[in-house]
């Protein structure tokens, strides 16, 4: 009898997880560059159930295998590109990226698994930031702005790498500045590039390797090799006066929420019958 209670307690455990990850990304359905997160729930290993007993050459009788409950593993970020939104401020940045691999066609999520079982993720390209201590980081939140200095500032306050793993420095208004697919900062007036000022496009060929850094911006722990940046080629482009919306879906995240809702009831339920179960046998059963 514990054992079925210990199982709907873990099953209540795992959807309010559920829960938590949906609402999460409900709040930030107007959040530039959010990535949407799906819980990913799994069972635990299965038992094999046998009945002791019997002759001396066959002392257990194999009955069959016997769960023991789910458990939310981890939670998988979707990097599926968002919607884009006009903002006509030129400042703002969005990223359009579809980097193909060779013999690769990639679903919704990003993913491609060949004949062999391999299984392939679809590159994704971010902004370069430098982060408060000091490392890079990666964010597709293109609502950038000047500081007093002249720096390129994310909105949370983060300068902007150039190519040269600098931060950008613009001494001149937006007004007059375009910006190239490639990340090249274009003086509208001079009708040249302006010197040193090219955005740092990264590459990341597993983005399953970013780890969540606050809502919108990532760090890389993957090996090495698996960053790079933008190469002519790639199929990058940059939309200067726009935004990256939020990828989670608002229609699909009530019908996860409220399911994860009606999940947790059930299993409610299952641990209040357990206890009556329980509470009947201790107080009316011991009595006799």
């Amino acid at each position: 009898m514990l054992r079925g209670l210990y199982t709907a307690a873990s099953g209540m455990m795992a959807q309010q997880r559920r829960h938590d990850t949906v609402t999460n990304n409900i709040a930030n359905l107007n959040t530039p560059g959010y990535k949407a997160m799906t819980a990913t729930i799994r069972s635990f290993p299965e038992m094999l159930v046998s009945a002791m007993g019997g002759s001396e050459q066959n002392r257990t009788s194999p009955i069959g295998k016997l769960t023991t409950g789910v458990f939310a593993e981890e939670s998988r970020i979707n990097f599926g590109q968002g919607d884009l939104v006009q903002t006509n401020r030129a400042q703002d940045l969005a990223l359009v990226a579809d980097i193909e691999v060779a013999g690769a066609v990639f679903d919704e999520s990003g993913k491609y698994v060949d004949e062999q079982g391999n299984v392939v993720y679809q590159p994704q390209v971010f902004f370069t930031v430098l982060a408060p201590n000091g490392e890079r980081q990666y964010t597709r939140d293109g609502s950038f702005r000047t500081a007093p200095d002249g720096t390129l500032i994310t909105a949370e306050g983060n300068p902007v790498l150039g190519v040269d793993g600098q931060p950008i420095v613009i001494n001149d208004t937006w007004d007059n500045i375009a910006v190239l697919n490639d990340g090249t900062l274009y003086d509208k007036q001079l009708g040249q590039p302006i010197p040193g000022a090219q955005l740092m496009l990264t590459v990341v060929d597993n983005p399953n390797m970013l780890i969540r850094e606050g809502y919108k911006r990532f760090r890389y722990e993957g090996p090495p090799g698996g960053i790079r940046q933008v190469q002519p080629g790639d199929r990058v482009e940059i939309r200067q006066g726009f935004l990256e919306r939020s990828n989670a879906d608002p229609t699909q995240s009530m019908v996860d929420l409220m399911s994860a809702l009606r999940l947790y009831e059930a299993n409610q339920r299952v641990i209040q019958f357990y206890d009556e179960s329980l509470r009947l046998a201790a107080n009316e059963i011991g009595k006799v």
